[in-house]
């Protein structure tokens, strides 16, 4: 082979690899890690096969629908996924989220066939829309997520998740409305409970929160699941006691099929597929830059959308649910002693298994059984939420959080995580048009080094000069704030000269330079000398094309604030 064509093929081979990271890292692993992998993936499939089944429920679909998002999730982003530790599946968030956008089309899990094809026409929707911000590259858009919206908007899905499975485990009927009337619900139909069912539901939970403090090692999720499907088996639960079970799940592999839904519908569901994409993506991602900062790689999030999208639209083409990274099986994963996504992989392959060969053995496992498993799962989320800490630190965004909370309990899923999304918006735009403006004295014993007075009290003001310099940059929503808030200074000051510390200043918009423009003839007509320092090349063309600089002058324009300070009189 020549050297050019040797070139070539390496070069396309580093471009497959930035789409496809597999093809990278799978010839180059190191095989000492094998042993640890295959353990790890093992441990992992004792968790997420009867979580996979578990969430179906909450989802509104039947278990074998979480098993399909196994067998497509875990194959695509062991190969597309930029994390070594990240578990992608379906999770208690997003199976809610479907079910709670399902609903609000009117669909009901009451008609199973048109309720599978709104779900699946959802979920790839949700990668196709995963896949518009990876073309556009907006791997950045969860930083406009405030945590504490996400804590509140979360820990209010968990609860709405566990109140929602109540139904199955005292074995009554399922209520209607948002989350306090289906508890309320509830409670009204104690007196007809199901006491088998409630036994069985409670034991097995007890055992998920008794069997790890007994053993850490220990699969509790697969031992709980294949106790009760024994015991139901042998006593016969479903026959001799009303107890309700899982029944027959298909065998095999699931078909490739398009869901047959009204084209409006599909257009209908981009709106609340773009919150599934922020609420989805903000929880994976946060996961994976933990794992990855303790074990010291990077995760590219740009790749993070793409092996999003293809999870997702794969995972609705075969007929399973929305997925995304999940913190308890990446947990669990790095705690088993992962290094790579080949555990992923051997997850896979037992999954494969499980669905060729098993799914038999689960048509005997009571439904309060899966109930316990979905309880004991967001239980962990809810503690996990600490938003009464957030109260004591910011009670602003403890009150944002809290009213996306409030907005799923009281109101619905789709609707708390469009508060939730709007609120953590108005916090950034809050936050941003309130900018903070410092004035600058000089330091001690120094000719050059000017702070913040009020953070430096032993700083000395220039006589007869204001330095204000602004700590966020001036754009358009926050520029007359700018203005009220340096007349406000000029008023209590009566200075001679304004300098303006512009170096935390970037670019510069029109509707800015406008309003820079009328505070410096302002300043000017009361007599006041405006000066400039640290001006960046950017703001400095649009003050120019804008006109500013003509009001202000070129010769106003100084490259630190201590010559801008010497140029009006004011010692070096």
């Amino acid at each position: 082979m020549s050297l050019q064509s040797t070139k070539v093929s390496i070069t396309r081979r580093g471009r497959i690899a930035r789409f496809a990271p597999i093809v990278a890292w799978l010839p180059h692993y190191d095989r000492g890690w094998l042993r640890a992998d295959v353990i790890a993936g093992l441990t992992l499939w004792g968790l997420v096969v009867p979580e996979a089944m578990a969430y179906a429920g909450i989802a509104g679909l039947p278990p074998n629908a979480g098993l399909y998002t196994l067998l497509t999730a875990l194959l695509v982003y062991a190969i597309f996924g930029s994390s070594r530790h990240l578990v992608m599946q379906a999770t208690a968030a997003t199976a809610a989220l479907l079910a709670g956008t399902i609903f609000s089309f009117g669909v009901s899990a009451a008609d199973p066939v048109r309720y599978q094809a709104y779900a699946s026409a959802l979920v790839i929707v949700t990668g196709l829309v995963f896949l518009a911000a990876a073309l556009a590259r907006l791997g950045f858009i969860t930083q406009f997520l405030s945590k504490p919206v996400m804590d509140g908007f979360v820990t209010g899905l968990a609860i709405f998740v566990a109140i929602g499975q109540l139904n199955k485990l005292f074995g009554v009927e399922r209520g209607e409305g948002n989350t306090l009337i289906k508890l309320l619900e509830i409670i009204r139909q104690l007196p007809e409970a199901n006491w088998v069912t409630f036994a069985v539901g409670a034991s097995a939970l007890a055992l998920l929160f008794v069997l790890p403090r007994l053993n850490k090692q220990l699969p509790a999720g697969l031992v709980v699941l294949f106790g009760f499907i024994a015991l139901s088996w042998s006593l016969d639960l479903s026959g001799r006691f009303g107890v309700a079970v899982v029944g027959v799940l298909p065998a095999g592999l699931p078909a490739l099929t398009w869901p047959q839904i009204p084209l409006l519908a599909w257009a209908q569901m981009v709106l609340p597929a773009i919150g599934i994409l922020l609420v989805a993506y903000s929880e994976a991602l946060g996961v994976a830059r933990e794992f990855a900062e303790k074990h010291g790689y990077e995760v590219d999030p740009d790749q993070e959308l793409y092996a999003h999208a293809f999870a997702n639209i794969a995972s609705g083409l075969f007929g399973g649910m929305l997925a995304s990274g999940s913190m308890s099986a990446s947990a669990v994963k790095e705690g088993a002693g992962a290094r790579s996504q080949v555990t992923n992989l051997v997850t896979w392959g037992a999954a494969l298994v499980t669905v060729l060969f098993l799914t038999p053995l689960f048509a005997p496992l009571p439904e309060a059984v899966l109930a316990a498993l979905i309880i004991h799962a967001v239980w962990h989320i809810i503690v996990a939420r600490k938003l009464q800490q957030v109260r004591l630190v910011s009670r602003t965004e403890f009150w944002l959080g809290a009213l996306a909370l409030a907005g799923v309990l009281l109101i619905d899923v789709l609707q708390g995580m469009m508060i939730g999304l709007v609120a953590s918006l108005l916090l950034v735009i809050y936050r941003s048009s309130q900018p903070h403006l410092s004035s600058l004295g000089r330091a001690p014993g120094s000719a050059d080094i000017f702070a913040d007075l009020e953070r430096h009290p032993e700083n000395q003001p220039v006589p007869g000069v204001l330095i204000l310099r602004l700590d966020a940059p001036m754009y358009y929503a926050n520029a007359l704030t700018f203005r009220r808030q340096v007349n406000e200074l000029v008023a209590a000051n009566a200075p001679q000269a304004v300098v303006f510390d512009t170096a935390a200043q970037d670019a510069l918009d029109i509707t800015s330079a406008e309003v820079l423009k009328g505070l410096v003839q302002e300043l000017m007509h009361k007599g006041i000398t405006v000066r400039a320092a640290g001006v960046h090349a950017p703001v400095l063309d649009m003050a120019r094309r804008t006109s500013l600089l003509d009001a202000i002058g070129d010769d106003a324009i100084f490259p630190t604030v201590a010559e801008a300070v010497q140029s009006l009189g004011g010692r070096p």
